[in-house]
């Protein structure tokens, strides 16, 4: 392992699975666990589509996260994929954490036979960790009580109230997951933090883009597929995708008048897929129509979304 101090003799590797309902903040900790934006981060739910892989490593340990979609019970088939991903993630699991919002209403009131994501816990033989993420936006005293609430419903290995966003017992996280790993040599290259290519980060740049600027039900109608990516010595990378939607009104409105939607989403994407590359890129973007897409197994397939 050339170039790196000697990695311990007690070294471990293992998997964490960030898992929780939607909008709680997993990306947003696997972010800041890493350092470095691995998954994108809107504040609309269903944001994560994909099982995201972020690894943190030191000469002591590697723990690979694995970010998941928000649990919730599906209505269609990309959902369902959805769901699929994070069940896998949870089953690779050496343990997970589970996210919960402090700031959400009735969070410790709530009806937990009926949470989709609290049911994945029944049954598990690993350790999980109830996380309270973004206890910055609320009173320390209204903390007691959630604890007090899920300790009760579960038994959680730890609880750690943590705020994601400003890094606030973030730390103690990783340092007490830590042990909890099996002693194992790295999975990964201590230099790498994801196993995803630059395409699918590029993709996902762009994707975040559109769910940012735009409102009600495009974002989740669209996906965005990278048709051709060029680098090259000199000059502009090169990057072109096509950008799916449901319906024709819904082309319309993500192009907008004038194409003046589309251009705005172009120059955002345009300018981070720059600072991800750090390399000037020409961006080209279409708009295409692909009725169902959501629902059509060949498609979701040949759009990455592969439940197998």
């Amino acid at each position: 392992m050339e170039g790196h101090d000697p990695i311990s003799p007690h070294f471990r590797a293992g998997y964490v699975t960030i898992i929780g309902e939607p909008n709680v903040g997993k990306s947003t900790l696997m972010n800041s666990l890493l350092n470095q934006k691995i998954s994108i981060v809107t504040s609309k739910p269903q944001t994560t589509r994909h099982k995201i892989l972020g690894i943190l490593s030191t000469p002591e340990y590697q723990i690979i996260f694995l970010d998941t979609p928000g649990i919730i019970k599906p209505r269609y088939m990309l959902q369902e994929v959805m769901m699929h991903f994070a069940s896998a993630a949870i089953q690779d699991a050496d343990l997970l954490f589970f996210m919960v919002d402090a700031a959400a209403p009735g969070v410790r009131d709530r009806d937990l036979a009926h949470d989709e994501a609290f049911r994945r816990l029944e049954g598990l033989h690993k350790p999980v960790y109830l996380v309270i993420n973004k206890v910055d936006l609320v009173e320390k005293g209204s903390l007691l009580p959630i604890i007090d609430f899920y300790s009760k419903k579960f038994p959680f290995q730890e609880i750690f109230p943590i705020s994601a966003l400003k890094l606030d017992g973030t730390a103690d996280l990783v340092a007490a997951a830590v042990p909890g790993l099996p002693e194992h040599p790295p999975y990964y290259p201590l230099d790498i933090v994801s196993e995803q290519n630059q395409r699918f980060f590029v993709g996902e740049i762009i994707r975040e883009k559109i769910f940012l600027r735009t409102q009600e039900e495009i974002p989740y109608s669209t996906t965005v597929d990278i048709v051709d990516f060029k680098e090259r010595e000199t000059g502009k990378w090169f990057v072109s995708a096509d950008v799916y939607v449901e319906r024709e009104s819904q082309k319309g409105i993500l192009i907008g008048k004038k194409g003046a939607m589309l251009k705005e989403i172009g120059l955002l994407a345009r300018r981070e897929i720059e600072r991800f590359l750090e390399h000037p890129v020409y961006l080209e973007l279409h708009v295409k129509v692909r009725e169902n897409w959501r629902g059509d197994k060949t498609w979701l397939s040949r759009l990455g979304y592969r439940s197998e």
